[in-house]
């Protein structure tokens, strides 16, 4: 996955999931762990959207931790 950091084999920190992510730009494609909210399923992250407050369902990418020391979900794909 190109843009993405590299998913470790032997730990289950950074994995793709469902979630709810706080935004105002929906053409970014990273988003500090504070705007992300993790869900079981993909069913609970569309229920606990709402377009109006931008809150989006998403399927994301981690925790990483990024050069600047903070965690961050990368954006696989809108759901």
């Amino acid at each position: 996955m190109k843009g993405f950091v590299p998913l470790d084999p032997e730990t289950k920190v950074s994995q793709l999931r469902f979630a709810v992510v706080y935004t105002k730009r929906k053409s970014r494609k990273r988003f500090p762990a504070g705007c992300v909210q993790i869900k079981d399923t993909e069913q609970e992250a569309i229920a606990a959207a709402d377009d109006d407050n931008n809150y989006f369902p998403a399927h994301v990418l981690g925790p990483s931790k990024s050069s600047e020391g903070q965690y961050i979900y990368y954006l696989e794909r809108w759901i």
